[in-house]
């Protein structure tokens, strides 16, 4: 049964200049080298007219995964990721994530929500994560939903300080 996943940080920065942020090929560039780990790499970027999709590639290596993994899984976790932003409008700007895992019958997915005003934006996300493996399906989705929020925390700290960097 899938695992429901939600998180909300604030980012001390205009939803313009978040969102902008969000939009650009460079960030996605930075972000990958930066917080992406091993063997990272950015599959594909479009941006066009205020909007952005993005395919990421990112592993975990094998002595990092829990035995509930490894017992399925041989070798590292290959996951790909995807993220969309649509345009900004009225403060706000709507988006979606998904994520899937080579090999696995593993996936992540749900939708992305930035507000904001001049001085602060907030970025959300709510979506579910899926492991269809009887008995360990369960653990392994606990596992997932827990990493997850932990590289979002990351991906948001890391956005908050680009903006500062870049966008100042």
């Amino acid at each position: 049964m899938p695992r429901p996943i939600a998180h909300s940080a604030s980012v001390p920065a205009p939803v313009d200049k978040v969102h902008a942020a969000l939009v650009s090929e460079q960030y996605w560039k930075d972000r990958i080298e930066e917080i992406g780990g091993p063997s990272a790499r950015l599959v594909s970027v479009h941006a066009i007219n205020g909007t952005i999709s993005v395919v990421m590639s990112q592993s975990i290596p094998e002595e990092e995964l829990p035995a509930a993994v490894t017992a399925f899984k041989k070798g590292p976790l290959v996951i790909e990721r995807t993220e969309s932003w649509g345009p900004i409008g009225g403060n706000r700007a709507e988006g979606k994530f998904g994520a899937t895992v080579e090999g696995a019958p593993a996936a992540v997915s749900g939708t992305t929500l930035l507000e904001g005003n001049a001085e602060a934006s907030t970025m959300s996300l709510s979506g579910t994560t899926e492991v269809k493996v009887p008995i360990f399906g369960g653990k392994i989705e606990a596992m997932i939903s827990e990493q997850v929020l932990s590289l979002i925390d990351d991906e948001h700290g890391f956005t908050a300080e680009w903006i500062a960097k870049n966008l100042s």
